[in-house]
């Protein structure tokens, strides 16, 4: 019987999720544009689709009571801000007799009063206090009695409160240069004050400190707030009256504290208004639910308009004006489709929120704080900074008691809110981007921008590390297996690249060292020791040739983690590197092998992925006005390491290295 040949075993078959894979990869040019394109069209649509906040934790109740600051709480606020500015003009030792005032004021009211004495903090680059408190060693060069700032406190006891939670009022000024603005703002917290000492209701303490901030208002609330969480026995406590404690008062946890300050409008005709700064270190935020209250209070209790910070300069760009007919065209077409369609927004409104959300991303990438509210988020307060804008003049009897009883009833009724929390803040988010004082982008939608951009990055890399593999394996003769060992080469030189990155990042801490140096001299120095550094490395490395697809494989690896370790830490910091870093991976190219037109772009690229022009664009956009180009840009990096920005070590060990192996990966020999 004859035997029928056994047929040839078919390959088996791989799982579609392997399928697919391949496929994206064969195709990672297009999938590359198409990623790239929908990332940026996402954050061009970021003012279309943001949402109107809401107040997510039912609990704080806003708008459930009438304020109850009666005139003769505005009339004792009077009194003191009188008492303040004449002050000012009678004695000469107003550093020692505007606390001594402020807490005969605070103890007439049944506070308990205390002072808090510290000394200046000069924040200084330290390598090894990144992502901890940015508060430096206090100087104690040539320092005296006089040279201490003074805060004072004063703490209301709940009547109906355990003392185990507290609410923070903080109102900043100038001991040696009282301004009328700074005692309008110490008048409205009196104000508030004054009530909050008569009430019954309240559930938690209060605690008002004005906080003397000659030496910088971040500095004065900082010292208080380790003092706080961190006891020690240094002898600063002495009461300058006899009938001040002379011992550290505390309270509860903290569960929120808010900042008051007052400033002129300079627009006449506009009604008064509030400006909310939010940002702290690192890009962290405050519960959107503290904004949300604060505005609702505002808007809905006082009339009063609410503003976020914006980018001025862009709300006349053409860019953005053209961006937004289109959007509101789109809008009205998709209205005509299903009037439910909700789509497209005013040019006006476009072009604002637009401006907002730049700002938004600028401040929370720059990791260094808007205010002194930064400090509480150190230790995980929420925490905003509420200035209050006015056009009444200080000279007007009338319209400085509506601002006081005014600014009163905004404070008591958002104290009164946070006082009805059973617990922190929780519900609301913490990760999000402003694009008005009312919309916000949450973290699930922002991200997706985000991922869009980083998508192409491994798709490319695997890419990359096929065809370097077909291209090896046609090579040899006898078609061995791919060999791992040269992988190695191309690794090596990366590693030594972000050596350098790291070298780089630790130089200012040394050229510190240097005394009486100038900013311009610091910089130059940096940048030869930069180059000095990365050409003895690059002698390391040898003359051995890498194939540049491997090189550019592992640079690409590289830029992914980095990115995506960054957006974990600070979120904005990795969105503004990918819209710079993502193209320049994505095009670079041995000038040998590109055309001229590539060629030029490649040229394009390298020029604005470095951080010195990337600092130049951030200058002209924010009108940055501090001296010559050198000096700004090492001011602008000297704040970066002296707030433990996250950003300078994304610069530093992320950022600059990749940048540098494209510039290889351009003049690479092939």
């Amino acid at each position: 019987m004859a035997t029928t040949p056994e047929k040839d075993e078919e390959k088996p078959k791989h799982r579609p999720i392997i399928r697919i894979g391949i496929f994206i990869i064969a195709h990672s040019l297009s999938v590359s544009v198409v990623c790239c394109t929908a990332g940026v069209l996402a954050l061009l649509l970021f003012p279309v689709i943001a949402k109107k906040t809401y107040v997510s934790e039912n609990a704080l109740l806003p708008d459930s009571a009438n304020p109850m600051i009666s005139d003769k709480d505005v009339s004792r606020a009077n009194i003191f801000v009188n008492e303040l500015t004449s002050l000012k003009l009678k004695s000469q030792n107003t550093v020692i007799e505007i606390p001594r005032l402020i807490a005969l004021h605070m103890a007439n009211l049944r506070g308990e009063v205390s002072y808090h004495k510290f000394q200046t903090q000069s924040n200084k680059f330290h390598p090894l206090r990144f992502f901890t408190s940015p508060n430096a060693e206090a100087d104690n060069s040539n320092m005296t009695c006089e040279s201490y700032a003074t805060n004072t406190i004063g703490i209301v006891r709940a009547q109906h409160g355990d003392g185990k939670e507290a609410i923070v009022l903080v109102t900043p000024y100038n001991s040696v240069n009282l301004t009328q603005n700074e005692a309008l703002s110490l008048g409205i917290a009196y104000s508030a004050f004054s009530l909050l000492a008569q009430v019954n209701w309240l559930a938690k303490d209060i605690i008002w400190i004005a906080a003397d901030s000659r030496y910088g208002e971040y500095n004065s609330v900082a010292a208080w707030l380790r003092e706080y969480h961190t006891p020690s026995s240094n002898g600063l406590h002495e009461s300058i009256e006899t009938d001040v404690y002379d011992t550290f008062r505390r309270a509860g946890t903290m569960a929120a504290a808010l900042v008051i300050k007052v400033a002129n409008r300079g627009e006449e005709g506009e009604k008064d208004a509030i400006n909310i700064y939010a940002e702290a270190s690192n890009g962290q935020m405050p519960n959107l639910d503290l904004i949300n209250i604060v505005s609702y209070m505002a808007v809905h209790g006082e009339g009063l308009s609410v503003h976020v910070e914006k980018l001025v300069s862009l709300l006349d760009s053409r860019c953005l004006k053209f961006i937004g007919h289109v959007f509101e065209r789109i809008g009205n077409v998709v209205r005509r489709l299903n009037p439910q369609w909700k789509f497209g927004i005013p040019v006006k409104d476009y072009v604002e929120g637009s401006a907002t959300l730049v700002s938004s991303l600028y401040h929370q990438a720059l990791g260094v704080p808007t205010g002194s509210h930064g400090a509480f988020r150190d230790y995980q307060i929420d925490a905003i900074t509420i200035e209050i804008t006015t056009n009444r003049s200080s000279t007007n009897k009338g319209g400085q008691d509506e601002l006081l009883l005014q600014g009163g009833r905004l404070i008591e009724t958002v104290l009164r809110s946070i006082n009805n929390l059973l617990e922190k803040f929780h519900q609301s988010f913490f990760l999000y981007l402003l694009t008005s004082s009312n919309k916000f982008i949450s973290v699930g939608v922002y991200m997706i921008a985000f991922l869009l951009l980083v998508a192409p990055l491994p798709v490319l890399a695997a890419a990359l590390f096929s065809d370097a593999g077909k291209s090896i394996h046609k090579s040899e003769k006898n078609s061995k297996p791919f060999k791992s060992w040269r992988w190695l080469h191309p690794t090596k030189t990366i590693c030594l690249i972000h050596l350098w990155g790291a070298i780089v990042s630790l130089l200012p801490y040394f050229i510190y060292q240097i005394p009486n140096s100038q900013p311009t001299y610091r910089l130059l120095i940096w940048a030869f020791l930069s180059l000095f550094i990365l050409t003895v490395l690059g002698s390391l490395l040898g003359a051995r040739s890498t194939q540049w697809a491997v090189l550019k494989s592992v640079t690409v690896s590289t830029a992914f983690i980095g990115l995506c370790l960054m957006s974990v830490i600070n979120f904005a910091t990795a969105e503004i590197g990918a819209l710079l870093l993502v193209p320049l991976c994505l095009m670079i190219k041995p000038w040998r092998l590109a055309g001229k037109p590539h060629s030029a772009l490649n040229l394009v690229l390298v020029a604005l992925g470095f951080p010195g022009a990337v600092f130049l664009v951030v200058k002209s956009a924010f009108g940055f006005q501090n001296g010559s180009s050198l000096v700004e840009f090492w001011y602008w990096m000297e704040s970066l390491w002296a707030w433990n920005s996250a950003t300078y070590i994304y610069i530093g060990m992320v950022h600059l290295p990749c940048w540098v192996l494209c510039i290889y990966i351009l003049l690479h020999p092939c």
